[in-house]
């Protein structure tokens, strides 16, 4: 049984697929275009894995970024932070935008004619592996009847998650841009699985965050967790919102934040970026 749930964002136990032309194609369905996760040495392939089982865990493990993007809804999830948003403003999402501690991967951000009335930035974490899952990968396309150009499903490499890496790089790149938001008075949100929410809950100091969200923190915490359906869909689900502030984030590291960043500096950069193109539509 291949332990990849998903490839190019197709349930690989879904019946009745072309997926010879499916690999062929490299198009991921979430983020509207080619897949970005590519091999580093044949960077004209892309590897396409979404999610996969991993362990005695018998979760789906979100693997891929842009798997987070279903539906749009994790920035629906965060239209409620946009507090100074007002009925007839515009919506649009901005990808990777720089702030000091390096970039954003996306802001939701509200305009009025040529102004920006508020805006959120969002990070999207998902599970970094150990290892490569390209033999597992080659091994599933035998099963669906795909040529290969390698034989790398002879391997008896096995890929693993890197829990304790994913969780401490996102949790210093959050400490290190909270404090800006806070000193701007604006919103950051992390979006995770809820497995990674676990083991951070069990590895770091996170006793002080608020379990119930709060309007008023600057550093809140967005866990999704992954259904499988009945017709073999995986589906993301909102699961549980956490919150904290700057000094908060800090604390889960043992940290001391640091970091300014007027705001009309990010307003800059924002107006920028905004264009027909980055408006807010939900698929």
């Amino acid at each position: 049984m291949t332990r990849i749930l998903e490839l190019f964002g197709i349930p690989t136990s879904s019946p009745g697929q072309d997926w010879r032309t499916i690999v062929e194609s490299q198009q991921c369905p979430f983020a509207g275009g080619g897949c970005f996760k590519v091999r580093k040495s044949e960077p004209e392939i892309s590897i396409g894995t979404c999610n996969v089982l991993h362990g005695r865990d018998s979760r789906p493990i979100v693997i891929c970024p842009a798997r987070m993007l279903e539906r749009r809804q994790i920035f629906v999830d965060s239209l409620h932070l946009l507090t100074a948003h007002e009925p007839g403003n515009e919506l649009h999402i901005v990808p990777e935008v720089s702030v000091p501690g390096g970039n954003v991967d996306y802001f939701v951000v509200s305009t009025r004619g040529d102004a920006i009335a508020d805006f959120v930035g969002i990070e999207v974490q998902t599970l970094d592996t150990t290892g490569t899952v390209w033999p597992e990968r080659q091994r599933l396309l035998r099963q669906l009847g795909v040529e290969r150009s390698d034989d790398a499903e002879q391997s008896n490499k096995a890929f693993g998650m890197n829990w304790k890496m994913t969780a401490k790089t996102i949790l210093l790149q959050m400490h290190h841009k909270a404090q800006t938001f806070e000193h701007i008075n604006r919103k950051l949100v992390l979006v995770l699985q809820d497995c990674l929410l676990d083991y951070m809950n069990r590895e770091f100091a996170f006793s002080h965050l608020r379990r119930t969200a709060s309007l008023g923190d600057s550093v809140h915490l967005h866990s999704y967790k992954v259904d499988v359906q009945d017709d073999r869909v995986v589906k993301l689900a909102l699961d549980s919102r956490l919150s904290t502030d700057a000094e908060g984030i800090a604390r889960c590291l043992g940290l001391k934040a640091e970091a300014r960043l007027e705001i009309e500096q990010i307003h800059h950069a924002l107006r920028q970026r905004i264009s027909d193109d980055t408006i807010f539509a939900p698929m």
